[in-house]
């Protein structure tokens, strides 16, 4: 036999030890990926659809971050079989749960009657009532008619007498099915006592000599003129001047709200003259009621308007304001927006 012959036969034990050594390391992992749960966290609502593969299906849990390692997740479900088990639908997993037990939860065909739903700042009611009905929770027409009679709820704060215009928290809901119109009406009023009225009011009737009905009024009015957070209580603070001036508001949101349905992009001189007690070109202070449901940012900046010199503001194409101390400023400052608008 020749040396290298010999040199051969010693260097394959070798590597046959290697290759076991690594596939060892490699098994090792997939076991620790799919027996270790990622750790604490919200639960999630996958939904599997029809005919998706076992990869997709892993890919996309891995993406919700309910499990450490897709490639681990599949390889478990072909090693175990459990693979052919998995149902489609939607199913409720979260990352405190093992991989192998969501393997477990998607064999079993669980479908939750629960889901998300988030409500953005500044939708009125009516389009909350449009959100909701997307979703296939309630139907709207429902969730309107309960909205439209405030009385009819229990809470620790006042509500206005027709319509929960304001009051409709925005935030992300967890909401059952099973609940109904007012059952997810209630919810968002426990969550504006929450913030609003306890941590924000702090549990006080009143903030700065207003009462909470104006400081939602005039939060509803900020939260649909200030398209920038570092705005908000600059316009809060303009709408306060000319309040204290005993100016008209002059805010073109509340015609907007007054026009319902038929909002438009652009206002024109006519729209300015349509007859609402919303519309503060023909009114005097706040408009009746809230014109949107405002989040927490304009709700602050209510509170809190800043202490500015303005009267007058007008749009810029990208939604920031030019703010002017005198209607001369003001008029000059449409005109340079209308112009570099051309």
């Amino acid at each position: 036999m020749s040396r290298q012959g010999g040199r051969r036969k010693k260097i394959w034990p070798r590597i046959w030890l290697l290759l076991l050594l690594l596939a060892a390391v490699v098994a090792g992992g997939v076991v620790w990926a799919v027996t270790t749960a990622v750790g604490p966290g919200a639960p999630r609502l996958i939904t599997v659809r029809e005919g998706q593969s076992v990869w997709e299906v892993a890919d996309m849990l891995e993406a919700a971050g309910v499990v450490r390692s897709a490639q681990a997740l599949a390889g478990a479900a072909y090693a175990t079989g459990k693979w052919r088990q998995i149902q489609a639908g939607r199913h409720e997993v979260d990352p405190g749960m093992t991989g192998l037990e969501i393997l477990d939860a998607l064999g079993r065909g669980g479908r939750h009657a629960w889901q998300w739903l988030t409500i953005p700042e500044g939708l009125t009611v009516g389009q909350v009532a449009e959100k909701v009905e997307q979703e296939g929770l309630v139907l709207g027409a429902d969730f309107l008619s309960a909205c439209n009679r405030p009385q009819t709820f229990e809470v620790g704060f006042s509500l206005p007498e027709d319509s929960l215009e304001g009051y409709l928290f925005p935030d992300t809901y967890r909401i059952e099915q099973s609940q109904g119109a007012r059952g997810t009406i209630a919810q968002m009023l426990r969550r504006f006592d929450q913030v609003v009225c306890q941590e924000l009011f702090g549990g006080e009737a009143e903030h700065g000599g207003r009462s909470l009905g104006e400081v939602i009024v005039l939060a509803s009015l900020v939260e649909a003129e200030a398209k920038r957070d570092e705005e908000r209580a600059i316009i809060a603070g303009v709408l306060m001047n000319r309040l204290e001036r005993g100016q008209r508001l002059e805010c073109d949101a509340t015609v907007q709200y007054a026009l319902g349905k038929n909002r438009k992009s652009r206002l024109i001189y006519a729209d300015l003259e349509i007859e609402s007690d919303y519309n503060t070109y023909l009114h005097d202070g706040l408009p009746p009621g809230p014109i949107c449901n405002p989040g927490e940012a304009s709700i602050r900046a209510a509170m809190e308007p800043g202490d500015v010199p303005y009267l007058y503001y007008v749009a810029r194409a990208d939604g920031s304001h030019v703010f002017s101390r005198t209607f001369a400023e003001h008029r000059a400052a449409a005109a340079r927006i209308r112009g570099a608008e051309k």
